[in-house]
């Protein structure tokens, strides 16, 4: 963070007489904001600044930029890759959207919703239901994620086969750059080519080039029927085969279709024994939904699709959920998966993505180089297969601590990804950069691209306030 400047206390007395006493945290009460779920930073910030809109948000970005003084985002604290924290450098002044809380409209005329960025995604998914409308966008940390956070690191979740990521769902937004300028862009166009897109520029950019303060979001017609399987496969290739076998038999009714394996399901029974046990047993399973409108017979085309897959011997056992607490129970299994590594502890986790054809193989091949390293290893892997997204976990042998293996944490990392980059996959796929991926980033990026990066943050934030130390290398503001 060379060049930025701790806050001097006349500054922060003249951010406090801006925010107001409500706009503000400091002491002890801070100290909830300085951390991350996966324990690995602890960071740091002079002052929390809560402000109230886009344009409190703007003069605080004004203020910081002038005095070239740290910003760092922060949304619902749950981002897995440390781009919430600081813990280098000049302490930073650290901006909550937890008070721009609004839902400013739901229309089911428009199909979309205008809300702020404090909004938590439940909340959101909660407003377009009582429209009688979906938003589809759902991810574990959905009760505490906040829309801003969402966006910054363009999420995606389990709906991503059919929906798309957080960008796709998202046609406008209200954001503050470094400067002060405010771009006021909630409008719920479908179509809009007046020049450059900075709400793509925006969404992903995890808070380097400026803070989201609203988004304009796409609703959906709400299903009238769903189909929910919980499936065992021989293996990873059958798993995908189904897939395939079910998009061409249902087409894009199949809205969910996540792999998890029996390791996954051994953590669950020994850290979270209140969650719901898998209704059939395997080596891997696949969890799958299927939803469509009033009359689409989407139970049936399911349950006919999945006897298709069983006589082709990528099914060997399926149990349909028969009622919404069933369902409720089968998608719990898969929701509370990422909890129970928590509580086991991984080694080294990995949040990456190959083509959808490379699945099996990756996997295969994964496990292989793991064990070269350790044989005794444990690997959890699993994720949102009908993207290509995987959550590939290492951990230790039954009775060790993650501790005790922190040498081969970097020598895991490197030999996963560099299999994944062999792939042509991304070691980055829904969580982001952070402060975690910064190297990854510059040993697996385009070069091309990392210089387009470099000269739109350059460009944006020249004083280099903006999340300082994520996603690009922090380097000396220009003058």
């Amino acid at each position: 963070m060379s060049g930025l400047n701790a806050p001097s206390p006349d500054f922060l007395d003249r951010l406090r007489a801006l925010l107001g006493p409500q706009g503000w945290r400091d002491g002890p009460e801070i100290a909830r904001y300085l951390e991350e779920p996966r324990g690995r930073w602890h960071g740091a910030a002079a002052l929390v600044a809560r402000p109230a809109d886009v344009e409190e948000t703007a003069d605080i970005l004004r203020l910081c930029s002038a005095a070239r003084v740290g910003v760092v985002p922060y949304g619902g604290g749950t981002g897995l890759v440390g781009g919430q924290v600081a813990s280098d450098g000049p302490p930073p002044v650290l901006l909550s959207v937890e008070r721009m809380t609004a839902i400013r409209s739901v229309s089911a005329e428009e199909d979309a919703m205008v809300v702020e960025a404090g909004v938590v995604l439940a909340d959101a998914q909660a407003a377009a239901a009582r429209a009688d409308r979906l938003f589809p966008l759902s991810l574990a940390a959905e009760g505490s994620a906040r829309i801003g956070g969402v966006l910054a690191c363009n999420a995606g979740g389990v709906a991503v086969l059919r929906y798309g990521n957080a960008r796709d769902l998202t046609l406008g937004i209200e954001a503050a750059l470094p400067d002060g300028t405010v771009l006021r862009g909630l409008k719920t166009l479908r179509k809009d080519n007046m020049g450059y897109d900075i709400r793509h520029l925006m969404i992903g950019a995890e808070g380097t080039l400026g803070v989201i303060t609203a988004a304009a979001l796409r609703l959906f017609p709400r299903p009238r029927e769903t189909a929910t399987a919980f499936c065992a496969a021989p293996d990873p290739a059958a798993a995908s085969a189904l897939l395939r076998l079910l998009r061409d038999r249902l087409g894009p009714a199949i809205s969910a279709f996540e792999l998890l394996s029996a390791q996954g399901m051994a953590f669950l029974a020994e850290t979270c024994p209140e969650v719901p046990r898998p209704p059939v047993e395997g080596r891997w399973f696949a969890l799958v939904e299927a939803t469509g409108g009033e009359g689409s017979g989407v139970g049936a085309a399911l349950e006919a699709g999945l006897a298709a897959g069983f006589e082709a011997g990528l099914v060997e056992d399926a149990a349909i959920a028969q009622s919404e607490s069933q369902r409720a129970a089968f998608w719990r299994i898969r929701e509370d998966t990422p909890e129970a590594n928590r509580r086991i502890g991984a080694i080294s986790s990995h949040d990456i993505s190959v083509p959808l054809a490379a699945i099996p193989d990756f996997i295969a091949r994964g496990h292989e180089a793991v064990a070269r390293l350790n044989p005794h290893l444990r690997i959890n892997c699993f994720g949102h297969v009908g993207d290509g997204n995987l959550h590939y976990n290492v951990f230790p042998p039954p009775g060790e601590t993650r501790a005790a293996f922190e040498t081969l944490r970097a020598p895991i990392k490197r030999t996963l990804h560099d299999l994944v980059d062999g792939f042509g996959g991304s070691v980055a796929a829904e969580h982001g950069i952070g402060r975690l991926k910064t190297e990854d980033l510059a040993r697996y990026g385009d070069p091309g691209k990392l210089a387009a990066m470099r000269a739109i943050k350059d460009a944006l934030d020249p004083a280099g306030v903006m999340n300082p130390g994520a996603v690009l290398p922090a380097r000396p503001p220009l003058p």
